[in-house]
Formats: C-alpha cells, sequence, structure tokens
C-alpha cells in the first residue's frame, strides 16, 4: 500500500515541523525589520518552488491581449455607433483576429454595454394623421389653462 502524503508536506518539506534555522530567520528578520512569518514563507515558497517570484495561475490565458482590449475599448468609446463586425474587422488590421463573442464580452468587461437603436414610429397615414390630432387638442387645452 502506497504511503499518500499529507497536504501540509510538499517534497519532503514538513510545514508543521519547527524548523532548525528558525534563529537565522529571527537574524534575517531584524535585520530587514520584516516579520518572522514573512521570512519563514519566503523561505518556504523558496524550497518548495525555487523561486520567490508569484507564478501564474494555472488557467486558461486571455484570448485578448491587454494592449488588443485597450484599444478596442478605446476605438469604441470613440464612435459607439459602431458595429461589432466592424470592430472585428478592425482587430484584424491590427494582427490580433478574434470571434465577435470575444469582442463583446471584452467590451462588457470594460463597462461598454450593447445600444440598441430607438425603433422608429410607424408612420402610415393613419399614424400620422392621429399624431397631428393630439398635437392640436394639446395645444387647445395648453392655451385655454
Amino acid at each position: 500500500m502506497s504511503e499518500q502524503k499529507s497536504s501540509h508536506e510538499v517534497e519532503g518539506i514538513d510545514c508543521r515541523a519547527p524548523r532548525q534555522d528558525c534563529v537565522e530567520d529571527q537574524n534575517i528578520s531584524a535585520a530587514l525589520k520584516v516579520p518572522k512569518n514573512t521570512v519563514a514563507s519566503i523561505i518556504l515558497k523558496w524550497k518548495m518552488f525555487g523561486t520567490t517570484k508569484t507564478l501564474p495561475r494555472a488557467a486558461r490565458p486571455d484570448k485578448l491581449i491587454i494592449q488588443g482590449r485597450r484599444a478596442l475599448v478605446r476605438e469604441e468609446t470613440m464612435n459607439l455607433m459602431v458595429t461589432l463586425t466592424e470592430v472585428q474587422s478592425s482587430s484584424v488590421e491590427m494582427g490580433e483576429p478574434s470571434r465577435r463573442t470575444t469582442i463583446s464580452t471584452a467590451l462588457l468587461q470594460s463597462g461598454l454595454y450593447g445600444r440598441v437603436v430607438r425603433r422608429k414610429p410607424l408612420l402610415s397615414k393613419r399614424h400620422m394623421a392621429s399624431h397631428l390630432e393630439f398635437a392640436k387638442r394639446r395645444l387647445k387645452e395648453s392655451q385655454t389653462m
């Protein structure tokens, strides 16, 4: 039966066990004027990963790079009436081809929401006559008051 490591043991380092170099941690923390816990966590990180640099998360990278996202937002804020297909064609020209859904998601995350043009009223002869009659009636009512 194989022996499983506990979540506290990583690559032979037992995080719960008191370390022998606590005296060194105290000296380092006193010299740098940093708490001992900070020094201990940095040393533990070095032993676990071989670096103190914050490593990238294990997830899928963004489809749009930051510069491309900023360029899309800049273009959209200059002209709010531009359509997604126009923005998509300009992103291809910039050298960063992407789907319409990706572009719309990026714009949504930047606070730019889709805008829909107001529906044009149906202007048949009957509707125009009723609008004119309503306007004349309101004009008479405002004059009598």
